[in-house]
């Protein structure tokens, strides 16, 4: 493998994941290099557990959302145990799904079934937070060698920072239209019913208490119809 034009593809990933616009973006824009950069990946896509309920983002085709659906059913699979990190593991790396494998005895047939030849899994993570798993496939048993595990280990690094990064972004946009949001309902009921700043916001906080809703809701229902 040339890793010295690897290297100077993966710099310019870093540059191009950063200039995406949103998290989506990020995310396909990730699993799409996946297949572009990591020798004998035919399909991508990323695992996100919560709980046990999972979540195919950024699927670069059908085989991946069929496998992420078998291994939430079945509650077992290699991105599966990625994603939770129950044995601490944060690399996997299946060679040949034609042959048994006793760590998923129920997933690796199934899989084999729908067309999965070999896969490779890496967590997701930064120091500070675990994000899931990035999921890498082949039709074809043994595509994948120590140079794609090492490529694909360095991609999920890269994609990492890059997601936490993005997804920090989101938070920060959103806290900020939900801020404009809610003082714009407080002017609202400041002038409809003749309050200080403070009664206004006293007005939408309780409103949400008592009805259990999220302030940024009560807010925007006052906007569009001026009461609470």
């Amino acid at each position: 493998m040339d890793w010295r034009g690897f290297a100077q593809r993966m710099a310019s990933l870093a540059r191009d994941l950063l200039a995406q616009e949103s998290v989506d973006a990020t995310l396909e824009r990730i699993t799409s290099a996946a297949t572009e950069l990591v020798e004998g990946c035919d399909e991508s896509g990323i695992l996100i557990l919560n709980g046990g309920t999972v979540r195919s983002l950024a699927p670069t085709g059908q085989l991946v959302v069929e496998s992420d659906h078998l291994q939430e059913r079945l509650g077992e699979g290699p991105c599966f145990d990625a994603a939770r990190t129950t044995t601490g593991e944060r690399t996997y790396r299946i060679a040949d799904f034609t042959q048994t494998q006793p760590r998923w005895p129920a997933y690796a047939p199934q899989a084999h079934e729908l067309g999965v030849g070999s896969m490779m899994g890496f967590l997701l993570y930064t120091e500070d937070e675990e994000l899931g798993a990035l999921d890498l496939y082949s039709r074809k048993p043994g595509a994948f060698t120590e140079n794609s595990e090492t490529a694909g280990w360095m991609l999920a690094s890269h994609a990492a920072v890059a997601l936490a990064g993005a997804r920090t972004h989101a938070q920060m946009d959103q806290a900020i239209a939900t801020r404009h949001t809610i003082g714009e309902a407080m002017g609202i009921l400041m002038s409809s019913r003749r309050l200080t700043e403070n009664q206004a916001f006293d007005v939408l906080r309780r409103y949400s208490q008592d009805h259990n809703i999220k302030l940024r809701e009560v807010a925007r229902r006052v906007c569009e119809t001026g009461h609470v």
